[in-house]
């Protein structure tokens, strides 16, 4: 009798538990819409293009630079010295690695600055998402684009109104 009593009490807590569940509001919201299109991700991203126009300029001439002295050093090599040679080998190694470390850093520096300007921006959004969720009664708020079907309410609209845009 006793257990027949304790699989009845757990047989209802798991129908009352599927039943809570079942009653969670849900709505979708379309993140990469809303980054596509606002207007902050967009300066941001003019201002990594500009960072990155400039940092690839300066590699191109660096590199302009490393061949025009490896094929004049290639060309002069039988007319001048070993100790010359050398030493025109050793800068031009010196000058690859700089490349190298330039390329490296450039790199370093372009994800840092996706960073610090992408940061705020997704903040921003996130606050903004859990705001109207919250408003609108939603205990959950799903990434559109992570689902398969987005066949519930669509929080997007109001997230872009709630931002400004």
């Amino acid at each position: 009798m006793k257990k027949i009593k304790t699989l009845m009490i757990a047989a209802i807590a798991l129908v009352g538990f599927q039943t809570v569940n079942a009653q969670a509001k849900t709505a979708h919201v379309d993140v990469n819409e809303l980054m596509s299109k606002m207007p902050a991700v967009l300066d941001a991203q003019n201002q990594l293009k500009k960072l990155s126009d400039t940092y690839t300029a300066e590699y191109k001439t660096m590199v302009e630079e490393y061949q025009g002295k490896l094929k004049k050093y290639d060309t002069e090599a039988s007319t001048v010295t070993d100790a010359v040679n050398q030493t025109r080998q050793q800068e031009v190694q010196d000058m690859a690695k700089r490349i190298s470390d330039y390329q490296e850093t450039a790199q370093k520096d372009l994800q840092k600055k996706e960073s610090d300007l992408m940061k705020p921006i997704t903040d921003k959004v996130k606050a903004s998402i859990q705001k109207v969720g919250k408003l609108k009664g939603y205990q959950y708020v799903i990434n559109a684009s992570d689902l398969l079907l987005a066949d519930g309410p669509d929080l997007t609209a109001d997230i872009k109104k709630d931002l400004g845009f």
